[in-house]
């Protein structure tokens, strides 16, 4: 039966990919015309054998997906079009956690302008807004302390891609004259930020920490940063990512941890976690895809939050995966943490991924009775850390929460990749159809060059498998996690891809250090848009621990 090219072309969009396009027309203007063996060999990379007449009865049909290939390649889609299609985290049944929308803070005890104003460097959210409410000190000098500090330290830890401080002193000048006349904002209102360089600003450059990106400027802003500007915020830093967002390397170097400058702070957001680590921002911006927020937080001992997926717009950020991307705070603790998800949280009319949910935020208890936190306990016992983490099990208690121990869902999850992995060589086709992949700074196999080019051949029928898989995971889960306020595990573990894809929010917080001075993390776990327990939740811990009080020495 002959079918139409339009339907090849919606089977190749489905799967981004395809087995065929990477060995035949990516290489070749004038491909070569397929035969039997060219088949069975392609057969091989998807596990497939054919016989010589299966393979000669799919050969004309393979001919029509090449030239659908080829009309969808000269489309030349830049990385901001998304799918026609959307992934919804939702089981069904789901019922929200949060019943209404509102947001308390605990009183805020008096500030006094410190005399060493180095002390500011590690102040809180909240103390620096006290300050700049009673015009102890104004925006235009904090944003000078601040800018000073990434002067500094910048050239050896090289967490700034671009310092934007002559727009941010601007913007500090605004702000200090609404202050001045009576238009407070809020808690983040004259309080410099820094915002990850995959984040647009259409007056600076977004470079995705890439070389092939390097001189690259969108004319938007990204909604978080919109919604930030709105609440008073000052732009002071692009951030680095690690290149298109995998590690710590970029196109300037290897973005270093303040607790240790031979180290790698490792990624992707690596320039986010290293500067609020160092005190040369009180705040900034992350993404997470597989472990971006998670991972830097964690070796630079900050505090770091991984919304729900579609609670927080993506409008304006680079793509790497359509269903697993997520943008989050990188901040001191978890109060300041869920200042600033309060401020940018929410659906978006230009992002139709985000999921319209409430946040009822309390954080004026003051212990856990009554939580139900459940706990992974295979992996408390295999983990490395564990008199850290059983410590932090210990003082969960004590501060009357009960404990539920918590297994793993039957999956096998070797397939988790496949939507990564599919979805980012979609959205970075292009590098590969041009060979621009050379221009990436990590060529190793495991890197984002050989990555891309290797899932040009994960089908769109595995694709489409691999989600279905997911479907059943994200209802197990759901259902296993049911009577539970939150849950905590080790930071490292399967939960960490496995979450990653059922969209489950996670608060990663410091909870000691090894023998070198270095800092441990654990992971709070929430319910899909459970932020509210999990954040209060994760307060109640730091209020109770001093880990999140302790700063690298920095004597360099």
């Amino acid at each position: 039966m002959k079918r139409s090219v339009s339907k090849y072309l919606v089977t190749a969009a489905v799967g981004g990919v395809g087995f065929l396009a990477g060995a035949f027309v990516m290489r070749h203007a004038e491909p070569e015309p397929l035969t039997v063996g060219a088949v069975q060999e392609a057969g091989k990379v998807i596990g497939q054998s054919f016989s010589n007449a299966e393979a000669d009865s799919m050969i004309n049909m393979l001919q029509q997906f090449r030239t659908s290939y080829d009309a969808l390649h000269k489309l030349n889609m830049p990385n901001s079009v998304v799918p026609a299609m959307q992934f919804n985290p939702l089981p069904v049944g789901f019922v929200q956690p949060d019943s209404k929308n509102a947001f308390k803070l605990p009183q805020q005890e008096a500030v006094k302008l410190p005399a060493d104003k180095d002390e500011l460097a590690f102040y809180s959210i909240r103390q620096l807004a006290y300050l700049i409410k009673t015009r102890q000190i104004s925006s235009v000098q904090l944003t000078r302390f601040f800018f000073e500090r990434i002067k500094r330290y910048d050239p050896k830890l090289l967490f700034a891609v671009t310092i934007t401080d002559t727009y941010a002193l601007k913007k500090a000048a605004e702000a200090d004259a609404e202050i001045k006349a009576g238009h407070y904002r809020g808690l983040l209102h004259g309080i410099p930020f820094g915002a990850k360089d995959l984040l647009a600003q259409k007056d600076h450059r977004t470079t995705f920490g890439s070389k092939a990106f390097k001189d690259q400027q969108l004319n938007i802003d990204a909604t978080v940063i919109t919604r930030l500007e709105a609440a008073g915020a000052i732009l002071l830093a692009k951030t680095t990512l690690g290149e298109l967002a995998m590690g710590d390397v970029w196109f300037g170097g290897k973005t270093r941890n303040p607790w240790d400058p031979s180290r790698g702070s490792s990624g992707s957001s690596a320039g986010s976690s290293s500067a609020v680590s160092a005190g040369c921002l009180p705040y900034a911006i992350g993404s997470e895809t597989l472990g971006s927020i998670v991972s830097p937080a964690t070796e630079c001992g900050v505090t770091g939050l991984r919304p729900t997926y579609g609670r927080v717009s993506k409008y304006g950020a680079m793509t790497l995966s359509w269903s697993m991307d997520k943008l989050g705070p990188i901040t001191r603790n978890a109060e300041d943490a869920a200042i600033v998800f309060n401020a940018i949280q929410g659906t978006d009319d230009k992002d139709h991924s985000t999921i319209a949910a409430n946040f009822d935020y309390d954080a004026t208890g003051r212990s856990l009775k009554g939580y139900k936190i459940g706990y992974l306990k295979r992996d408390f016992e295999r983990n490395g850390n564990h008199d850290t983490d059983s410590a932090t099990l210990a003082k969960l208690r004590e501060l009357g929460a009960e404990l539920v121990p918590l297994e793993y869902p039957p999956f096998k999850t070797s397939w988790m990749t496949f939507i990564l992995d599919a979805e980012a060589a979609a959205a970075f086709q292009d590098l590969v159809l041009t060979h621009r992949t050379d221009l990436l700074v990590q060529q190793n196999k495991n890197a984002w060059p050989n990555i891309f080019r290797a899932s040009q051949f994960i089908t769109a029928v595995e694709y489409l498998q691999a989600n279905r898989a997911r479907t059943l995971l994200i209802e197990d889960w759901y259902k296993r996690l049911k009577g539970l306020d939150l849950y905590v595990t080790p930071t490292y573990s399967i939960n960490l891809a496995m979450t990653n894809l059922t969209g489950n929010p996670c608060v990663v917080l410091p909870n000691g250090f090894n023998k070198a001075g270095r800092p441990y993390s654990i992971t709070f776990m929430g319910q899909l848009f459970g932020e509210a327990k999990l954040l209060q939740a994760a307060r109640l811990y730091q209020n109770a621990t001093s880990f999140h009080k302790q700063h690298p020495k920095m004597n360099f």
